[in-house]
């Protein structure tokens, strides 16, 4: 597919720090296919430009002066069904890299990180694809099995039926239900009652910890 027929991933950032914002947006719009249709500074105006430009995704700033960026998380999230938040943070402590995930980041990436990294993670998160690093998966989904206080997960995935395991992968590469039935010559009706069995036989209650679980038990690959 050409780079004119390609989708535009429309990005907003959100950071306080005007040097930095500036250079991430030099460097998204230099890259063929994003372009950067916002730059916010504060809640107010992270939330009114979300909720007029609809952009795909938002690179959001943890350590707004502002407001805790925890809490814009869920309510950037809420400005569009579709909307996909990655983290760009210098904030190291991986209590804060789990919040964020639980609050509804689909992608986490370090400020010290190479500028490839995170074009890497903007493509792979407009994909459908949660990117976080190896070890954050496992304490999220040690956190999840906690809470669930279910059956040993080697007992549940024992229940999965070959088709389950197909879906799960598929799921993990971010496609959609509709890509998944066509994938699979199924039907989306079909999709949807085998990702209800999955939910149920794992424990999980949502696709997030479907493909944290998936990835910690070596049902799906990765993204690197």
């Amino acid at each position: 597919m050409s780079n004119v027929d390609a989708k535009t991933i429309r990005l907003l950032i959100v950071d306080d720090h005007n040097l930095f914002g500036d250079g991430l947006r030099l460097l998204v719009n230099a890259e063929p296919g994003m372009q950067v249709v916002g730059h916010a500074g504060t809640l107010a105006e992270a939330l009114a430009i979300a909720a007029n430009e609809r952009p795909n995704l938002i690179l959001l700033d943890l350590d707004l002066d502002s407001v805790d960026g925890f809490e814009l998380i869920p309510r950037l999230r809420a400005t569009a069904k579709d909307i996909k938040i990655i983290v760009v943070t210098g904030n190291k402590e991986e209590s804060a890299h789990r919040d964020a995930v639980r609050q509804g980041a689909a992608g986490l990436v370090l400020k010290d990180s190479s500028p490839a990294v995170l074009l890497k993670a903007i493509r792979k998160v407009d994909e459908g694809e949660l990117w976080v690093d190896r070890a954050l998966m496992s304490d999220l989904h040690a956190e999840i099995t906690q809470l669930n206080n279910g059956p040993s997960p080697a007992e549940d995935i024992t229940k999965l039926t070959q088709r389950e395991r197909a879906v799960i992968a598929l799921i993990a590469e971010g496609l959609k239900n509709k890509q998944i039935a066509e994938r699979l010559f199924i039907s989306e009706t079909t999709v949807s009652h085998h990702l209800t069995s999955i939910f149920s036989k794992l424990g999980v209650t949502d696709r997030l910890e479907l493909v944290i679980y998936a990835f910690a038990h070596r049902l799906a690959k990765v993204p690197r």
